[in-house]
C-alpha cells in the first residue's frame, strides 16, 4: 500500500498536519503558534425506549444518578484526552461542561460538550471524546435495563479560535 505524503491534501484543501513527510504519524509542534483564546462544542446522542428513558429522569436506576454521573465521566474524560489519542497535544482546559437533556421525542439523552482553552491549539478533541465518554457511561449505567441502546450522530458542532478560525455544522 503507498503511502501518503504530507503534501496530500483532505476536501478542505489543508495538509494532513500529523503526517510527516514519510508518511509517518507525528505530533504537530505548535510552539510558534499564539495562544489564543479557543471553543469547541461537540453532541451526541444516546437513543434508548421511553420506559429506560424514565426509569434515568425518575432518579430509580439501579446504578444511580445516570444523569450526573455521565456528566462527570465527560469531563474528566476532555481532561484526560492526551492520554487517550495518541497525537493529542496535553492542555491546561479552562472550561469544561456537559449539558445532558433528556428529551422523550428521540427518546434519548443528548449529550452535549463546550471545552475552552487559552493556548495554541485547539480543543475539538477534547470535546468530541467528553461527549463520547459521557454517551458511553450512560450506556454503561442503564445496560442491565436495555442492551439495545445506541449511541449515535457524535459531531462537531462549533469552534471558535485559532488559524482556521469559526466554524459551524
Amino acid at each position: 500500500m503507498a503511502q501518503k505524503s504530507s503534501k496530500e491534501t483532505s476536501k478542505a484543501g489543508s495538509a494532513l498536519t500529523h503526517i510527516d513527510a514519510r508518511g509517518e504519524a507525528r505530533m504537530v509542534d505548535v510552539s510558534e503558534k499564539p495562544a489564543t483564546e479557543r471553543t469547541a462544542v461537540a453532541e451526541g446522542r444516546v437513543i434508548m425506549s421511553k420506559a429506560t428513558l424514565e426509569l434515568i429522569v425518575s432518579g430509580n436506576a439501579r446504578k444511580g444518578d445516570v444523569l450526573g454521573t455521565a456528566r462527570v465521566a465527560g469531563i474528566m474524560a476532555a481532561k484526560r484526552t492526551s492520554d487517550l489519542i495518541p497525537l493529542c497535544h496535553p492542555l491546561a482546559l479552562s472550561k469544561v461542561t456537559l449539558d445532558i437533556a433528556p428529551d422523550k421525542k428521540l427518546p434519548g439523552c443528548i449529550v452535549r460538550a463546550t471545552v475552552k482553552v487559552t493556548g495554541p491549539t485547539g480543543v475539538e478533541m477534547e470535546a468530541l471524546t467528553a461527549v463520547s465518554v459521557a454517551c458511553l457511561t450512560i450506556y454503561d449505567m442503564i445496560k442491565a435495563v436495555e442492551r439495545g441502546v445506541r449511541i449515535e450522530a457524535i459531531h462537531l458542532v462549533e469552534k471558535k479560535g485559532g488559524k482556521s478560525g469559526h466554524y459551524r455544522a
